[in-house]
C-alpha cells in the first residue's frame, strides 16, 4: 500500500489497526450467520433457499469447528424454541453459553478422545433424524480435528500419528484432509450417510484457500472427489508410506482395491436434500481490508488470496513478485515473508 504523502508512524499504526479490524469484522461468525439467515412468517430464508418450518417436523442444530459455537448461538437467537435438539463441537476454550444445544469441547489441531466421544454423539443425534426433519449445520475451520470418528479398523492414535506427520511435512490442507476423510466415518460426506434423508443446510465459514467445500472441515456434508488412490499418492509424495501406522496403510490399500467402500461422490443420492453455503471467507476479509484501506486514502495491492505452502518458500516467492510495483509494497512483502505464520499489521506499522 502507498499514500500520497508521508504519514507519521502513529498514523500508520492506527490505519493498520483499522484495516485489520475491518477484515476481522467481515468474517465475524455471528455477523456471517445473521446476514445470511432470516425468519419471516414461519419461513426460514437462507439466501435463495427457503424452508417452510410448518412442514418441518423437527429442527436439529449442530456445529463443528472453532467458530461453530458462536455461529450456533446466532441461530438459537433466531429460531429459539423451534430447535428440537442440538450439539456443537468446538475447541477447548472456544465455547459460549447455548440454550438449545449440548456443547462439547475437544482437541485441535491434533484430535483427542473427547473429539471421538463428541463425534460419536453427533452421529447418534443425526441418526435420529428423518426425511421430514431439518438439520442446520454450522461448520468452520478446525472441524477436521475436532470430530475424528476413526474409520473401522483404525484407532484415534493412528489418526493422531498420521495427522502429526502430515502437518510436519509441508502437505497442503487439501492433501491433509483427503487423508482425514478416508480415515473417518463422518468426513467426506459421511455425516449425510447417517442423516436418513433429512434436509441439511450447512452454513460454512471458510478458512481454506479457494473455498473448496470438500476441504473445509473435510467436507462433512459435501461429496468427496478424492479417492483412496489419491491418499496413497500423497503418502508417497511426502515419503510417509513407511512412517504411517500399519492400520492406515492397510485401510487405504484395501480401499484402493475396492474392498472398502469409497467416500460418497458427486451425484450420490444421499446429497439430494443437502445444501451447502459459504457465509464467510478469506476473500471477504481481504475485500473488506481493501475497501477500508481505500477509505483511508491508501492504494492497496492484494498480492494474492491463494498463497499456501512452506513459509520460507512463500517468502521467496513474495520477495520477487512482479506485482510489487512500489517500494512500500516490496517492504510489506518482505515483512510477510519473515512473519508469514504470525503476521500482525499493527506490528508492521509500528516498525515502518
Amino acid at each position: 500500500m502507498a499514500m500520497a504523502s508521508e504519514p507519521k508512524a502513529r498514523d500508520l499504526k492506527a490505519a493498520a489497526s483499522a484495516i485489520f479490524n475491518a477484515a476481522i469484522r467481515a468474517v465475524d461468525p455471528q455477523r456471517c450467520v445473521t446476514r445470511f439467515l432470516r425468519l419471516e412468517a414461519g419461513q426460514l430464508h437462507a439466501g435463495q433457499k427457503h424452508y417452510d418450518l410448518q412442514r418441518i417436523q423437527r429442527v436439529y442444530l449442530i456445529g463443528v469447528g472453532k467458530a461453530s459455537a458462536v455461529m450456533a448461538r446466532s441461530v438459537e437467537m433466531l429460531l429459539g424454541e423451534c430447535i428440537a435438539q442440538g450439539l456443537v463441537i468446538t475447541k477447548y476454550g472456544h465455547g459460549v453459553p447455548l440454550k438449545h444445544c449440548r456443547l462439547m469441547e475437544a482437541g485441535h489441531p491434533l484430535p483427542d478422545e473427547n473429539g471421538v466421544k463428541a463425534a460419536d454423539a453427533l452421529l447418534d443425534l443425526v441418526a435420529g433424524a428423518g426425511p421430514d426433519d431439518l438439520i442446520l449445520c454450522m461448520i468452520s475451520g478446525g472441524g477436521s480435528a475436532l470430530a475424528p470418528a476413526p474409520a473401522h479398523g483404525t484407532r484415534l492414535a493412528d489418526k493422531q500419528a498420521t495427522t502429526r506427520l502430515l502437518l510436519g511435512c509441508g502437505a497442503t490442507i487439501g492433501e491433509i484432509n483427503a487423508l482425514r476423510k478416508h480415515l473417518s466415518r463422518i468426513k467426506g460426506g459421511g455425516l449425510c450417510r447417517h442423516a436418513n434423508g433429512a434436509h441439511i443446510l450447512s452454513l460454512i465459514l471458510s478458512d481454506v484457500v479457494g473455498d473448496a467445500l470438500d476441504v473445509i472441515a473435510s467436507g462433512m456434508t459435501t461429496p468427496d472427489p478424492s479417492t483412496f488412490g489419491d491418499c496413497l499418492e500423497i503418502l508417497e509424495r511426502y515419503r510417509l508410506m513407511a512412517r504411517v501406522p500399519a492400520s492406515v496403510r492397510s485401510l487405504l490399500s484395501e480401499g484402493h482395491r475396492g474392498w472398502v467402500a469409497e467416500t460418497p461422490k458427486p451425484g450420490d443420492a444421499i446429497f439430494a436434500n443437502a445444501c451447502n453455503r459459504i457465509v464467510g471467507s478469506i476473500a471477504d476479509a481481504l475485500s473488506a481490508a481493501e475497501n477500508q484501506a481505500r477509505c483511508l486514502a491508501f492504494r492497496p495491492l492484494i498480492l494474492s488470496s491463494t498463497i499456501q505452502g512452506e513459509a520460507r518458500e512463500v517468502a521467496k516467492a513474495l520477495g520477487y513478485s512482479p506485482q510489487q510495483e512500489d517500494k512500500l509494497a516490496k517492504q510489506l512483502a518482505r515483512h510477510l515473508g519473515n512473519e508469514f505464520h504470525r503476521y500482525d499489521m499493527s506490528e508492521y506499522a509500528e516498525k515502518h
